[in-house]
């Protein structure tokens, strides 16, 4: 997603900095003397009940928070919150705060019921503020889908964590950040002994959904790159000759198996061109992709059901998704976020046959891990 991070790397030379498309790693402490900005809500909030209100930097001082940029339908945000779960139920009672600035990709995620859906589904319990006009995330001057903040008792940002993964080194930024306050209110010092392996003990995380959000991921392996279906993003890979049209309803074909290439989407049926999705408007449809990864989800909305082949079969218990039904079966119910199949390794290349039953399907993103 947009600037969305896996993992970073950064080379300075004759000031010359060069990003890698792919970031895993990026974390950096900030200066004591950065004052974390104002949340500017643009939306509603959850869980935060009246008395709570507002939730300001102010009303936060003397506590430790963690500010969490999220958005409910990426994969690299997703697979954050098992950790940011964890945290919340070790560390609220001792001076944490976890904030969760909602900055949404996608406009079916401005929608606060489909946010409040998505809050329930992944058992978040901490606050949530929606940032629809990308206010705070501006304030912070925030490029990547996840990042961290995390800001001391007197309202300075100490630590800077860009991306998923380091989960231990934010943990233990957590502890000496609360030790540090709770030193000076005469409660408990934390000592810095738990370890990111603790997360598949909080109850909470102990469900098919978090199961698969904590699965290990070597990005290294992944051979496929994010692929959206929307004409406005950059990321785009449409194989069909028919091509982008935008705002028009195009009939496509798909192409023999001989002209099909890899990491590249191939549609059938009649679809219309959103800027930031495909919506079927025939009554049957077709997706077509050869992908190279150990899973691969596909952010989708509107109605609709799918039959799903993957190498010329129906998908077993040992390759189908979390959001597969009687081994085969896609049902949207909302839009969001789903995983469609998990494979025991990243070894060899997989060909993807999703075929749609029902105008009104929207597919706006494959993403892989």
């Amino acid at each position: 997603m947009r600037y969305r991070i896996i993992v970073l790397m950064i080379v300075i030379a004759l000031s010359v900095t060069i990003v890698a498309d792919f970031i895993t790693n990026f974390t950096k402490p900030a200066f004591s003397t950065s004052i974390a900005p104002g949340f500017e809500k643009t939306g509603g909030t959850l869980n935060i009940d009246n008395s709570q209100l507002p939730i300001t930097t102010d009303s936060l001082k003397g506590k430790v928070v963690l500010v969490n940029f999220w958005t409910y339908s990426c994969i690299n945000v997703l697979r954050t919150l098992p950790y940011l779960i964890d945290w919340n139920t070790k560390y609220s009672d001792k001076g944490l705060v976890i904030v969760g600035v909602h900055t949404p990709e996608f406009e079916f995620e401005k929608n606060i019921d489909n946010l409040k859906k998505a809050v329930e589904r992944y058992g978040i319990e901490y606050p949530v503020i929606q940032d629809n006009e990308y206010k705070t995330w501006n304030a912070y001057g925030n490029n990547y889908w996840p990042r961290m903040y995390l800001v001391d008792d007197q309202g300075h940002i100490r630590y800077d964590r860009i991306g998923e993964g380091n989960y231990d080194q934010t943990e233990k930024m957590v502890q000496s950040l609360l030790s540090e306050r709770n030193s000076k209110i005469g409660m408990e010092i934390l000592e810095s002994n738990s370890k990111p392996s603790d997360v598949n003990k909080t109850p909470s995380n102990q469900n098919k959904i978090s199961g698969f959000l904590k699965q290990p991921v070597d990005f290294t392996k992944i051979k496929t790159s994010e692929l959206y279906f929307g004409h406005k993003f950059k990321d785009t890979s449409l194989g069909n000759p028919e091509g982008f049209h935008p705002g028009q309803v195009i009939k496509y074909a798909t192409p023999s198996n001989s002209s099909i290439k890899s990491n590249t989407i191939y549609l059938e049926g009649e679809w219309k061109n959103n800027p930031d999705n495909m919506e079927l408007q025939s009554e049957l449809g077709k997706i077509v992709l050869t992908y190279s990864a150990k899973s691969v989800n596909l952010v989708a909305g509107g109605i609709g059901q799918a039959i799903v082949h993957e190498d010329n079969s129906l998908l077993d218990n040992n390759s189908k998704g979390v959001d597969i039904v009687d081994d085969h079966k896609l049902l949207i119910d909302s839009p969001r976020l789903y995983n469609i199949a998990n494979h025991q390794s990243y070894d060899g290349t997989h060909s993807l046959i999703i075929d749609i039953k029902g105008k009104g399907f929207q597919a706006y993103t494959f993403t892989f891990g």
